[in-house]
């Protein structure tokens, strides 16, 4: 397994260890050791897990404080577009975005908390685990509209639900997140 830095500080792109025999496979997601080294105290008090059809776009989702939390997301059936939103306003990437390509059990992404999350399902059936720090909170769940801060999704007609449609544009978000 392979903990690799992105743009963003405290994401990581998480190449999974994969083991195969005659039996099948065997993929290890998370080692408290190895995140650890880089400095990542990740405890899980959830996780979800969502199925999409191709073509949806789940985000931009994440939590207030003091219920914000951080997520290890990763892929079990399918194939996903998967973007992070920097809401940190004393970062110097606040407002800034990377995406990449999580495909079923071969990568994951850790995201600290003040970040935003989404997703754009590019197969049938994609199955998306959320692995969480905190538990949901109605009155701290927040999101940022997914089309409203410059990444291009490339889906002509994309599958949002109304609550999704429903999130502030970015540039009229006040962030909480330091």
């Amino acid at each position: 397994m392979k903990l690799i830095e992105t743009e963003l500080k405290g994401v990581f792109i998480i190449e999974n260890s994969e083991f195969y025999d005659e039996r099948g496979g065997f993929i290890k997601i998370f080692n408290e050791e190895l995140f650890g080294k880089y400095g990542i105290n990740f405890h899980m008090k959830e996780i979800y897990y969502s199925i999409s059809h191709k073509n949806v776009i789940r985000g931009m989702h994440f939590q207030l404080p003091p219920h914000d939390c951080a997520k290890l997301v990763y892929v079990t059936s399918g194939k996903i577009i998967d973007v992070v939103l920097d809401l940190r306003k004393e970062q110097s990437t606040y407002g800034k975005h990377i995406s990449l390509e999580l495909n079923a059990n071969k990568n994951a992404i850790y995201i600290p908390e003040g970040l935003a999350h989404g997703f754009k399902s590019l197969e049938k059936n994609s199955t998306v685990v959320y692995n969480q720090s905190s538990c949901y909170s109605k009155e701290h769940d927040s999101g940022i509209l997914w089309n409203s801060f410059g990444f291009e999704w490339n889906v002509g007609e994309p599958i949002i639900s109304k609550r999704d449609l429903s999130f502030m544009m970015f540039n009229n978000f006040k962030s909480e997140f330091k």
